[in-house]
């Protein structure tokens, strides 16, 4: 077994030193914490060691997380916090639970990389991949101001915001999807099956087809001969806009054009007008400076095409506008929140005033949330029934119109 070399404090005082054995560089904090000592010192001996350590900084900085054990970890670190621990002792607590999830795992990485000097937006980015830029620049943003507590109280509401949002619309997707397999099960039954035999009873006839039935016929015996052309553009295409739209113009591109989507932009702008407002309010009211906090919400937003307005408001800020008057030029926030904002500048607590806005976005993100999954329930179905309902009037159509034309008897 690896064996380590250590410096520690003693619970009394005095400092001891001393070698151990341990699987890993964490195993071996946990030993030293077992015996109630505080190590300041702690160093591999010998290429086995060396190798073990190297082994637990790749393992502890693999710690994914699924959406619900960030949301936990959140919660509890959030808690705590506002209990009055200090966050090294947060992270000891989150780190020593009975249910050795990865969530201790996290704690532990997090808490090593604070005492190596990092700051705990930087831990948390180590610590697991599953915390994602925007949270550990929000993180940043309330190390920044002095209010890590408030900014991980904000991302546990974002998070429970948008587990309720994908709960909700998992489940208002679960009879469509029900609707939808049966409806390419019956058209592969018709495409398959029954068509082939439809197309050589009505060849025999010699009848004229209509325009319809010849149509399916056509798509059918294309998709029939060439379905791996199809694949192999379909899989170009999605490589291709992958690549478009991962950097530069073609990704501002994308971003901006998420926003101008017809159900589900509104929800994005709206979501953004809130983490934008709350933010924003919450820096300042902790006595961030405007300019830094303008900053920080920019590297906090992932979306590229708002980085660039927010980087324009910047400088209009910084050349002496009002933030209103730079808000109002980018021509993207909504009057409302314009004229708010100037409230709060002529009263001089432009951080209320903001607050006030961000429960008021808070309140129509809900409103669109629940517009977007009514709406998303019956617009599968009714595609199903158009696309079902076209295959069967070409099918109908062109029996109907075979018999009609055969000769009386």
């Amino acid at each position: 077994m690896p064996l380590f070399v250590y410096q520690a404090l003693q619970s009394g005082g005095g400092k001891i030193s001393g070698e151990l054995e341990a699987l890993s560089r964490q195993d071996a904090f946990g030993k030293l914490r077992q015996q109630n000592l505080q190590p300041f010192s702690l160093a591999a001996k010998g290429a086995e060691a060396a190798v073990a350590v190297a082994a637990g900084a790749s393992a502890s900085g693999d710690n994914s997380l699924n959406r619900a054990q960030v949301l936990l970890f959140t919660e509890e670190l959030c808690e705590l916090l506002e209990a009055g621990l200090k966050l090294d002792r947060a992270l000891q607590v989150i780190e020593q639970r009975q249910d050795k999830s990865s969530l201790s795992g996290v704690a532990a990485s997090a808490r090593q990389s604070l005492r190596e000097g990092a700051t705990f937006s930087a831990a948390l980015k180590k610590a697991s991949p599953s915390f994602s830029d925007l949270y550990c620049n929000m993180v940043k943003a309330g190390e920044a101001s002095g209010t890590v507590s408030k900014i991980l109280k904000r991302q546990v509401e974002f998070l429970t915001m948008m587990g309720d949002l994908q709960r909700r619309v998992t489940s208002a997707l679960i009879y469509p999807s029900v609707i939808f397999s049966a409806g390419i099960a019956l058209l592969v039954i018709f495409m398959t099956f029954l068509l082939p035999q439809l197309t050589a009873l009505l060849g025999k006839t010699g009848q004229s087809l209509p325009f319809a039935t010849r149509m399916l016929i056509g798509t059918s015996e294309f998709f029939g001969s060439y379905w791996w052309v199809i694949l192999i553009v379909l899989a170009a295409g999605i490589l291709g806009f992958r690549h478009f739209t991962s950097k530069g113009d073609g990704r501002i591109w994308w971003d901006r054009t998420k926003l101008q989507l017809p159900i589900f932009g509104p929800l994005l702008r709206m979501r953004f007008y809130a983490q934008f407002t709350q933010t924003l309010s919450t820096l300042l009211n902790n006595d961030v400076s405007l300019m830094q906090s303008m900053q920080l919400i920019r590297n906090a937003t992932p979306n590229v095409y708002l980085q660039t307005q927010l980087e324009r408001i910047s400088e209009n800020v910084q050349d002496g506008a009002q933030l209103s008057r730079a808000i109002q030029r980018v021509q993207f926030f909504p009057p409302t929140m314009i004229d708010i904002i100037q409230v709060g500048e002529t009263t001089g607590d432009l951080g209320a005033a903001l607050e006030r806005s961000a429960k008021s976005y808070d309140k129509q993100l809900s409103v669109v949330i629940e517009r977007v999954t009514a709406l998303i329930q019956p617009m599968v179905i009714l595609m199903v029934a158009l696309f079902v309902g076209l295959v069967a009037y070409s099918m109908i159509t062109g029996i109907l119109t075979t018999v009609s034309g055969l000769p009386k008897r």
